[in-house]
């Protein structure tokens, strides 16, 4: 049994400021798309966190969950899409995992589906995805699945996409106490076991939470994003004043307890002009 877990998620693949292996991509159309110098410094953290995540897993085998939106899709009528064709999305978001996994020794690889606007209905598209990287497939054969408990060692883990988000920095573990609460509500309302890390991405930023427990703490996790900020970030309060976060997470079930190690990567602060 695997006793860790590399989590990454919010890829965006196919968004001028999500991830894209730096050489660039072909194009459906027989072009070339040619990444920013933005998305070059974002593949270059890529490969940087899969040293990071190499180290972390000592040799061993881990698991590699990728926890939704992958890729960016058509949506809200955006249009910074480097392409709108999915098939030109997957494509670059299956080199990004490959190249990740090449890295890692990976013995299984899970998706999980992330936000409708940006997968697709029923996330159609990183299902697609998830059957061409060769995601292992949940009961009912489907490979990217709405969420994922996965037992690492002694421990348990639950992954979904979604949790709430917030404009201010004061209450960025709000969502993450609530999600605990109600997690552990229903696992003791119905009597199974509640889970010993709650990993969710969704808001693109890290947060940890840790609360005492059977075995030892619980710990609720948010997980950074692959994306730069786009208009959309700058709507709210935290993303016009914060700077994004970049990176994964790695869940290990250790001899004594379950513990988390997270690897975030900021984004150079914009300089200020000189005016003369």
């Amino acid at each position: 049994m695997i006793d860790r877990a590399i989590v990454v998620s919010d890829l965006h693949c196919g968004c001028q400021y999500g991830l894209c292996p730096a050489r660039g991509v072909h194009l459906d159309g027989g072009g070339w798309y040619r990444p920013s110098d933005g998305q070059r410094k974002l593949w270059a953290h890529w490969r940087a966190f899969g040293k990071w995540a190499c180290g972390v897993c000592e040799g061993k085998p881990c698991a590699l969950v990728v926890n939704g939106d992958s890729l960016d899709g058509r949506h809200h009528g955006a249009t910074t899409q480097a392409s709108q064709n999915l098939t030109d999305q997957a494509r670059i978001a299956l080199e990004c995992l490959e190249t990740l996994r090449d890295m890692l020794p990976v013995r299984a690889l899970y998706v999980v589906r992330g936000t409708e606007a940006h997968v697709g209905p029923s996330a159609e598209s990183e299902e697609a995805l998830a059957t061409e990287a060769g995601a292992r497939p949940d009961r009912n054969g489907n490979y990217a699945r709405n969420e994922l408990w996965l037992r690492l060692g002694a421990y348990l883990a639950h992954f979904a996409h979604a949790i709430g988000v917030t404009g201010s920095q004061a209450y960025e573990t709000t969502a993450l106490c609530k999600e605990a609460a109600e997690t552990n509500a229903d696992a003791a309302r119905w009597g199974y076991q509640p889970p010993d890390w709650i990993v969710r991405s969704h808001r693109h930023r890290h947060a940890e939470v840790r609360l005492p427990s059977r075995h030892v703490r619980q710990t609720v996790i948010t997980t950074p994003g692959w994306q730069m900020r786009s208009g959309y970030a700058y709507r709210g309060l935290s993303g016009r004043t914060s700077l994004p976060q970049f990176g994964g997470v790695a869940l290990i079930a250790g001899s004594a307890e379950p513990y988390s190690r997270a690897c975030v990567y900021p984004v150079e602060r914009e300089p200020p002009e000189v005016c003369e």
